[in-house]
């Protein structure tokens, strides 16, 4: 049942990570578009197919469906056994931050839409930071005994 409960606080920290993204993006000017690196990953992936998607609002859509599976599956591995919670959820946010400014470039990607101002790299490394900890305090609640 604990891997139940591990998906249930990723997904809750994959959505809130989300949230918060969309709603800086659409506030705060400079704000970094993790979305824009999303879609071209996404789209780069499909080309190799032959199937890249054309529509703008689709390629959102799908980018955003996408990106909550693989976070709530990233912040899963949290849970874990249920020890250690906050360090890895510090550990695991920071390192998925950080990996969102470092890998965009040697997968072929452009990094400009997280990665051209320090304060783009701030909140990016700060997003993923929140989600971890929000799946954390997720998993604090949910697995009190």
């Amino acid at each position: 049942m604990r891997w139940i409960k591990n998906i249930a606080a990723g997904l809750v920290g994959s959505v809130a990570l989300n949230i918060l993204h969309e709603i800086v993006r659409k506030n705060v000017n400079n704000a970094p578009e993790v979305n824009l690196l999303g879609a071209e990953a996404v789209n780069k992936t499909l080309s190799e197919y032959g199937r890249p998607i054309q529509n703008p609002k689709d390629l959102h859509k799908v980018t955003l469906e996408l990106d909550l599976i693989a976070n709530a599956a990233y912040y899963s591995a949290i849970g874990g056994s249920g020890k250690y919670i906050w360090p890895k959820a510090i550990v695991m946010g920071l390192s998925a931050g950080i990996g969102a400014l470092k890998l965009p470039k040697p997968l072929g990607l452009d990094p400009t839409p997280v990665a051209e101002t320090s304060q783009k790299q701030a909140l990016t490394v700060g997003y993923y930071l929140f989600g971890a900890l929000v799946t954390a305090i997720t998993l604090k609640t949910i697995l009190k005994p």
